[in-house]
């Protein structure tokens, strides 16, 4: 099951269908959500807490409503379920956490972790022995070097560059496009190239 119904739940869906493993339907509050057209509406996400649905991963792309939706479905942790798009390439020495996206065209290399309810997106990279937090996002397009750290409940941008070894906090935003040559601080969000702090 879906929890969510709009444009990342149409990836998501493609990706589980692709996968052989097409998704019942969707939960969201918005019965007319477009995955309405492929997907049955299945209830609202007050709905899919209560009715703790056997196998489920959040397809909304919005970092603080995940981590809502994460909270209201705690008690049923054990049935969240990963997608990985048969395009993509994971290397059989990375660990993959609960309800984890994998996009078409996405790498994610030797000794890599990707923790639970995180978005690797289409045609992202994450390189060997790199540490991806719980709920992070990395956007479709970005590179992340060998081990960098990035924090839970980070957006690292479509296009965007890491270098390898850097930590990026917790709770931070690397710009679209960004060049990364620097550790980032949680709650931070950094622009440009090289990347800066917006607040400079």
């Amino acid at each position: 099951m879906l929890l969510g119904g709009g444009g990342h739940a149409l990836v998501v869906a493609d990706a589980a269908a692709a996968s052989r493993l097409g998704p019942a339907g969707f939960y969201d509050d918005d019965p007319h959500a477009p995955a309405s057209r492929d997907l049955a509406h299945l209830g609202t996400l007050a709905d899919a807490a209560a009715r703790a649905p056997s196998a489920w991963i959040i397809a909304i792309g919005d970092l603080e409503v995940r981590q809502e939706v994460i909270e209201t479905m705690r008690s049923n942790e054990q049935h969240a379920a990963s997608v990985i798009h048969p395009a993509a390439i994971v290397a059989p020495s990375a660990v993959i956490g609960r309800g984890v996206f994998i996009g078409p065209g996405a790498i994610v290399n030797a000794r890599a972790e990707i923790g639970d309810h995180a978005i690797v997106n289409s045609g992202a990279v994450i390189e060997h022995e790199c540490v991806v937090g719980i709920n992070a996002h990395i956007g479709p397009g970005a590179t992340i070097g060998g081990g960098v750290h990035v924090g839970a409940n980070t957006l690292v941008g479509i296009g965007s560059t890491i270098l390898p070894g850097l930590r990026i906090g917790s709770a931070s935003v690397v710009g679209a496009g960004a060049a990364v040559i620097e550790n980032v601080a949680d709650r931070r969000r950094v622009v440009g190239t090289p990347a800066r702090p917006m607040d400079r």
